[in-house]
């Protein structure tokens, strides 16, 4: 498989698994290309062309033409220079590396990070959030993330892999999409009584044993485990955390529990004040359980069955489920 089909297929599945819905994808889409049209012929260099087919900014091939054979792959929740000198010392051992993948951004779609936020907005809509609320809340928290990012150097991974020639990608949002919308189907489907049966459901996946091995297993942030759970949100993909101020619209849309990644203080107050429970899953636990989905369904697609072997580093485990064509 090449690079380019991992990629590719990536994209593909994200956008089935986009809690916002299809529809809200293919407008989004529709919209970049009339942008796209707009623009005067001399600001069209400067577009970023691959946003008319994949909606996701933080998700993109930063090395590499997208041509090369891939049957070995190092994966890391987080590839910086250091995990890249590691695939460099263990293809000098012998072991064969043809490329690294990523799931948090790096280069160009770090520094867009913030564009992927404003899918935020329509999943909250679906909860029953008035849209001109979620869009407004949203705007100022979409601003504040671009600004903290504009003097990032987010170029040392991506440059390093190009001058040790490994090809180089990062899946962010897509792996997200497949977390989120794999445990919102848990929720909505088993309907949990109260927070300790939250728990009991997250501790049946892998992916939260293995965290809990390291003393890193889900917990109750906010609220008793026997509070009534009510209405879960699963709040775990659009690039990073949304407005602290989203919480009092959280309450008032019927929105009793929130499961998460992580949540900062500030957002922890917030929540505390307007009496939302709040379930932390785990961040890398949550980031590998969405790496992990994602890659069975890339790998169960056509010939390409256990086509890739994956060397997990920087918090990436590979824990294969079965999965139904």
């Amino acid at each position: 498989m090449t690079l380019s089909e991992v990629y590719k297929r990536a994209v593909r599945y994200g956008i089935e698994n986009d809690p916002r819905g299809g529809d809200a994808v293919t407008r989004y889409l529709q919209d970049r290309e009339k942008q796209f049209d707009d623009l005067k012929e001399k600001d069209k260099e400067f577009f970023d062309k691959e946003s008319l087919t994949n909606p996701y900014a933080d998700t993109r091939i930063l090395n590499g033409t997208g041509d090369e054979e891939v049957t070995a792959a190092l994966v890391g929740i987080d590839i910086e220079t250091p995990e890249i000198l590691l695939a460099d010392n263990l293809r000098i051992k012998g072991s064969r590396i043809d490329a690294i993948i990523a799931h948090h951004p790096e280069g160009m779609p770090y520094r867009n990070l913030h564009d992927v936020m404003s899918m935020q907005a329509d999943i909250l809509r679906t909860f029953g959030v008035p849209i001109n609320v979620a869009e407004g809340l949203m705007e100022d928290r979409i601003s504040e993330v671009k600004r903290k990012l504009m003097p990032v150097n987010t170029s040392r991974a991506v440059d390093a892999a190009r001058l040790l020639e490994f090809p180089f990608m990062c899946v962010h949002t897509p792996a997200d999409n497949m977390v989120a919308s794999y445990l919102q189907n848990l929720f909505d489907t088993n309907k949990p009584y109260a927070l300790c049966n939250v728990l009991d459901m997250l501790m049946e996946i892998e992916e939260y044993k293995d965290a809990a091995r390291s003393f890193s297993a889900p917990n109750i942030l906010l609220g008793g485990p026997q509070r009534k759970a009510g209405k879960i949100f699963v709040d775990m993909t659009g690039g990073t955390e949304g407005s602290k101020d989203l919480f009092q619209v959280f309450s008032s849309s019927g929105i009793n529990t929130i499961v998460g990644m992580h949540l900062s203080e500030e957002h922890k107050k917030e929540a505390e004040k307007y009496h939302i429970n709040v379930v932390i899953a785990g961040h890398i636990s949550s980031d590998n359980l969405g790496m992990n989905l994602l890659f069975d369904k890339i790998f169960a697609e056509g010939t390409a069955k256990s086509n890739i072997v994956l060397t997990g580093c920087s918090g990436f485990r590979r824990i294969a489920r079965d999965i139904v064509k």
